[in-house]
């Protein structure tokens, strides 16, 4: 599993020119999901991304967690996380999960973020979505449950 994960003043996603999903500050999740991935790669993303300490505390350090500062949290599924661009110009998606299970732990990893108490906005799977954001600071941090990177 792949998260781009940006520290957001506020965040939408529209799709056909509706707003499905809205936050303010918070993070934007950008989610892919490969053909490997399981429930344990879900509770790994959900962990670290709730905890993961990228507010700012009254020191101006990044010391802080969404859960710290009540924030929200946008997530919108990216099966092209997935793209390899290694050969050639056209990528391949290859190692996306297909449909059945993207959706199965796209939708758990929202479940299992409202279960901890945070105020969740979704994308819509398979959609075309426009996603627009205000990114703070700008923060943005590239998070793999196989910790490849």
């Amino acid at each position: 599993m792949r998260a781009v994960v940006q520290r957001v003043s506020s965040s939408k996603v529209t799709v056909e020119n509706n707003v499905i999903g809205k936050i303010n500050k918070g993070l934007l999740v950008l989610l892919g999901v490969t053909h490997e991935d399981t429930s344990k790669d879900v509770d790994y993303m959900i962990d670290k991304i709730l905890n993961l300490r990228i507010f700012e505390d009254e020191n101006e350090k990044m010391n802080l967690s969404l859960k710290d500062v009540g924030g929200e949290l946008l997530v919108v599924s990216q099966f092209t996380l997935y793209g390899d661009c290694r050969k050639g110009k056209r990528p391949s998606f290859s190692n996306a999960a297909r449909p059945d299970l993207a959706t199965k732990l796209y939708e758990e990893f929202i479940q299992k973020a409202k279960e901890q108490g945070v105020v969740v906005g979704t994308g819509q799977f398979g959609a075309h979505m426009m996603v627009d954001l205000t990114n703070d600071g700008p923060v943005t941090m590239l998070l793999e449950s196989n910790k490849s990177f």
